[in-house]
């Protein structure tokens, strides 16, 4: 049996009772979620270097990295280290995009090195493979192809697939019969219509539906339904293309979900402020409450090279209002492949927006962290503030590399620093309270003898 299967029989398997105590929740309670959908346990079968992910409804706000090779760089030990600085700054789940170079040798290379849940877009690699054949035939691959690559990652052990099966004719002839500013934005997506369009046939994700949940079940890969139609401008957010895709996933969940499948949403995007709580309230409404997984969204399109800050905003209202995991955004967003510091400015902007908006939620636990922190400063605990930091090694070596005389303090205010002159006048004015008290407590012990009148 599945993940969800054992639970809606009353079972609570191994990988809920481990996440459940990750989480610091009852494995009870996780599995009321993940029973309802509005939680996932995300580990494939055979996966046994994982450590099985909780996201969902009530959770604390995961966060995932990108990674993976391109034609133009396809270096498979620079993606291994960008593995290990996502893991380092806490990324929750990552996911293996490469599109160039030996894609299966890659994709196992991280496996073996990836203790957190790995995704994957199996589409790449069928496309890359067609595309490897020969000038013209990117989109020759057949059904099969498809369905062998799915296969293949699952049997490898990827842990989550993203599919773009709500891309439909109908959804096609939508989006084309209204002006967008720019079309289709996906990577998955562009090339599933590109196909439909050679082909002239229905997305063969949607129309072998049924097969494709066979596979998930088979090896308890959870559904990860790609947002094809996302905008890729704030101005064509929340048009019809959009939505008529969002309203087919929340379709295929249901189906998902009798066939004993894991699911979560994939959303925008980019989205301005004022309609990213709009954005949320849809998915979760047309998707039954299945979790809902975000890139950004990127509340405004005029920063590039700063892209990381952009989604983050968006990414803390979008938890606020109930996303439930970030893909991160990387300050080479819209430029190129990110670099390491790229990595580590997505993830930790990304980790961030979440813990903010988990503070708002009263996830339990998030504020706590923030005690703890406040109360370090208040002591001046500088090795307490390095080990409470979402980046220690980053708070440690900026503090380090501008060591004040006064070891107590920073640079930034020096002798003059706020909590050290009021710390050390709340000091003087206790030990001036206690003398005082004693020398009051030693008059009071004396007899004071009686004047003769």
């Amino acid at each position: 049996m599945t993940i969800l299967e054992e639970v809606r029989a009353g079972h609570i398997p191994d990988a809920v009772r481990k996440a459940a105590k990750a989480e610091g929740i009852k494995p009870k309670a996780l599995a009321a979620l993940v029973a309802e959908g509005t939680a996932i346990v995300c580990k494939n079968r055979v996966r046994g270097n994982v450590k099985p992910l909780a996201i969902g409804k009530g959770l604390r706000t995961k966060v995932n990295a990108n990674i993976g090779t391109s034609k133009d760089q396809m270096n498979p030990e620079e993606e291994l280290e960008k593995l290990r600085v996502s893991l380092e700054v806490g990324a929750d789940t990552v996911m293996d995009l490469s599109t160039g170079g030996p894609l299966a040798e890659i994709r196992r290379k991280i496996i073996s090195q990836c203790p957190v849940p790995l995704g994957t877009v199996p589409l790449y690699q069928a496309i890359a493979e067609s595309s490897a054949r020969g000038h013209g035939e990117m989109f020759s691959l057949t059904v099969e192809d498809i369905f062998r690559v799915i296969e293949e990652q699952a049997r490898e052990g990827v842990d989550f697939m993203t599919v773009h099966c709500g891309i439909t004719r109908e959804a096609v002839e939508r989006l084309e019969g209204h002006e967008r500013l720019i079309g289709v934005v996906s990577r998955g997506g562009s090339f599933t219509v590109a196909w439909m369009r050679k082909h002239n046939a229905e997305n063969p994700l949607f129309e072998h539906y049924n097969r494709l949940l066979e596979i998930c079940r088979e090896y308890d890969v959870v559904l990860s339904l790609g947002d094809g139609f996302r905008p890729g401008a704030i101005v064509d957010a929340t048009d019809r293309g959009q939505i008529h895709e969002l309203m087919t996933l929340g379709e295929l969940t249901l189906r998902a979900w009798d066939a004993g499948v894991q699911v979560m949403i994939e959303g925008p995007g980019h989205v301005p402020m004022d309609q990213v709580e709009a954005n949320i309230i849809l998915q979760k409404r047309l998707c039954h409450g299945a979790p809902f997984y975000v890139l950004g969204p990127l509340v405004t399109d005029v920063a590039p090279g700063y892209d990381h800050i952009t989604s983050a905003i968006g990414g803390a209202l979008a938890a606020r209002a109930g996303a439930d995991i970030l893909c991160y955004v990387t300050p080479a967003e819209h430029l190129g492949l990110p670099n390491l510091e790229d990595v580590r400015q997505g993830v930790i902007a990304s980790r961030i927006a979440g813990h903010a908006a988990d503070i708002a939620k009263g996830v339990p636990g998030a504020i706590e962290w923030d005690r703890k922190m406040s109360k370090a400063r208040a002591e001046l605990d500088w090795d307490g503030q390095y080990r409470l930091s979402m980046d220690p090694a980053r708070a440690r070596e900026r503090r380090e590399s501008m060591m004040p005389a006064d070891t107590d303090v920073c640079t930034m205010c020096g002798e003059f620093c706020a909590v050290k002159v009021y710390s050390e006048g709340c000091k003087s004015k206790k030990e001036e309270v206690a003398v005082k008290e004693k020398a009051v407590s030693k008059s009071n012990g004396k007899k004071t003898p009686f004047k003769e009148v």
